[in-house]
């Protein structure tokens, strides 16, 4: 599992275009919180499944099934919230990202300032 680097985007603004990675076949890891996005290139030929897992119980007892995004294939950026709640690893104080397929598609986490 590869970990992926927070891009934090500066008040005057930055060109993200450049700062795409590949994802890992083994999958990702990254940081969350407020104003945390994941935003997911696909230029394959098939849609795609990002799949964010859901560590941990609500309420003690109550497991939350993983929550799966579909990534169309060559129609540009999605943007995925990275909350905390319910994505955060709290043993790794990180979200764990997989993929149904990685060919032709690239990754990037950002943070935009909440204030």
């Amino acid at each position: 599992m590869a970990a992926l680097t927070t891009n934090v985007v500066p008040k005057q603004a930055t060109r993200i275009d450049t700062l795409f990675t590949a994802a890992s076949a083994g999958g990702d890891d990254c940081a969350t919180g407020g104003g945390m996005f994941l935003l997911v290139k696909n230029t394959s030929g098939s849609a795609v499944t990002v799949t964010l897992a859901v560590p941990g119980l609500v309420d003690g007892d109550l497991t939350v099934a993983n929550r799966t995004f579909s990534v169309a294939a060559t129609t540009g950026e999605h943007c995925i919230p990275l909350t905390d709640f319910p994505y955060k690893n709290t043993s790794t104080g990180r979200a764990n990202i997989t993929y149904s397929a990685t060919s032709g598609v690239t990754v990037l986490v950002v943070r935009v300032p909440t204030s």
